[in-house]
């Protein structure tokens, strides 16, 4: 009999074991959690998710705060003034700013200035402010809370057509 009861206690040794390592085999692992996006690390560094365009590819982050964005291609965004963003932006992320920026220019007139550094107020205002050299260039947040598209080339906002004819001709005007 005692034979009899260490071999139902061995088996439901055996089959409890076999059933632990079996589910533990054919549970799913946990996945690792996936890298948040360039545009959740702005926000989380207190800058608006829009500073970037629509075609971030990958980014890269050290834990100095220096970084590289990746674009999928070089492009423009219309704010308040043309923006041009490289193939491969550059800088320093710290809390309420990007410095040592390069990758980013901003078009005033007819000539293309480098953005040297973004920041924002903290505690968070209404503005964001654009270095070029040294002058600040204070712009309106709002701009900048929604991520905006790419064009390929900076003229779709700077042809202006005027509304009356001359020689059944329409005039268009450029910067």
């Amino acid at each position: 009999m005692a034979f009899n009861s260490r071999f139902h206690l061995g088996f439901l040794i055996f089959f409890i074991l076999t059933r632990f390592t079996i589910s533990f085999i054919l549970s799913p692992s946990p996945q690792p959690e996936p890298k948040p996006t360039v545009y959740d690390i702005l926000t989380v560094y207190g800058l608006p998710r829009g500073i970037f365009p629509d075609t971030v590819e990958s980014y890269n982050l050290d834990k100095d705060g220096n970084f590289e964005v990746f674009l999928k291609a070089p492009c423009y965004v219309e704010f308040e003034y043309l923006v041009y963003y490289a193939e491969k932006i550059s800088g320093k992320l710290g809390i309420g700013s990007i410095t040592e920026l390069e990758g980013i220019e901003v078009k005033r007139f007819l000539f293309w200035f480098n953005v040297k550094e973004i920041r924002v107020d903290l505690p968070l205002s209404d503005s964001v402010y654009f270095q070029i050299g040294l002058v600040n260039k204070k712009l309106d947040i709002h701009q900048f809370e929604t991520i905006h598209s790419c064009m390929k080339n900076g003229s779709l906002r700077q042809v202006l057509q005027l509304p009356a004819p001359v020689n059944d001709m329409q005039v268009l005007v450029t910067e």
